[in-house]
């Protein structure tokens, strides 16, 4: 399993921006929602999903988009199953750390 991969330091922030590989490029819609999975912010380079979701440890802001990336998230305890939203069946998880 494959996920795309895009860490950034914003300010004092280190901004991870993670999707499972097959949403890369994607446009999802749901009622009023339309959630672009944008290669120029998801994709900065290619890893493991365990791999991606091990970066969240270092990271104060994620953003995370599909069904691996986010179950895996759930899985170590970063996200919390009621807080996830689910765009065209994709799962959609975001973590801020203060």
């Amino acid at each position: 399993m494959e996920a795309c991969v895009n860490l950034k330091k914003v300010g004092k922030n280190v901004l991870l921006a993670m999707c499972d590989s097959e949403v890369l490029g994607r446009t999802l819609r749901e009622g009023k929602i339309v959630f672009h999975v944008k290669e120029e912010f998801y994709d900065g380079g290619r890893t493991s999903i365990e791999e991606a979701v091990e970066m969240i440890e270092n990271s104060t802001i994620v953003n995370m988009v599909g069904k691996k990336c986010v179950e895996e998230a759930i899985a170590k305890g970063y996200v919390h199953p009621q807080a996830v939203l689910n765009i065209e069946g994709v799962p959609h998880a975001q973590i801020v750390k203060l």
